[in-house]
C-alpha cells in the first residue's frame, strides 16, 4: 500500500514543487501543484459535487476579496475489501447510490471543512485552507513585481477573480 499523500494545490506553478521525502522516511512532506502532474483525483460521479463545491466555496472567498488559499488534498490507497464495498455501491446496483455516504465529513458531529470522498481506488482528504490573505494593495505590488520577475508563467499573487477561476479550472483539469 503507499502511503499517505498530501497536497496543497494553488492551481500554479511558481515555487509550487517540494521534494518528496526520501524512502522510508518518516518525516511528513505536504507535496505542491507540480508535484501531482500526471495525476487525477478519480471520483467518477462525485466529481460534480467536488466541482460545485470547489466553485461555492472559491466564488465565497472571491467575493471577501481573498486569495492565496489551498486545496489541502489527502490521498490514501483504499485496502482491497473498501474497494469492494465502493464498487458494490457504485452505478450497476440496482439501488442508486448515496452519495453523502461516500462524501461525509471526518468529524461528522463537528463542523469543519474535511470532506471525505472515496473513489474507486482511493480515499481523498479535501478541505480549503489559508483563507486568511486579503487582496491589498501591498498584494498588487506584489503581483507587479512577480509578472516582471516571471513573465509567463503562472503564480499565487493575482486577483481574487482570477485565483478563484484558476484553481477552479486546476480541479476541473486533475479530476475524473
Amino acid at each position: 500500500m503507499l502511503p499517505w499523500l498530501r497536497y496543497d494545490i494553488k492551481g500554479c506553478e511558481v515555487s509550487r514543487w517540494t521534494d518528496p521525502s526520501p524512502e522510508g522516511d518518516q518525516q511528513v512532506v505536504v507535496l505542491k501543484d507540480l508535484n501531482f502532474e500526471g495525476q487525477f483525483i478519480t471520483l467518477g460521479q462525485q466529481r460534480s459535487w467536488l466541482l460545485l463545491q470547489v466553485d461555492i466555496d472559491t466564488t465565497y472567498l472571491q467575493r471577501l476579496n481573498v486569495l492565496d488559499y489551498s486545496l489541502l488534498l489527502g490521498q490514501q490507497t483504499l485496502q482491497p475489501d473498501e474497494q469492494l464495498q465502493v464498487l458494490s455501491s457504485g452505478p450497476s446496483s440496482p439501488e442508486p447510490r448515496d452519495l453523502r455516504a461516500q462524501n461525509r465529513r471526518l468529524l461528522p458531529d463537528l463542523k469543519n471543512p474535511l470532506h471525505v470522498i472515496d473513489g474507486p481506488e482511493q480515499r481523498y482528504f479535501i478541505g480549503i485552507i489559508d483563507i486568511f490573505t486579503v487582496y491589498t494593495f501591498r498584494k498588487r505590488l506584489e503581483h507587479l513585481w512577480k509578472t516582471v520577475r516571471h513573465p509567463g508563467r503562472s503564480f499565487s499573487t493575482v486577483s481574487p477573480q482570477t485565483y478563484c477561476l484558476r484553481l477552479c479550472d486546476w480541479i476541473r483539469d486533475h479530476s475524473k
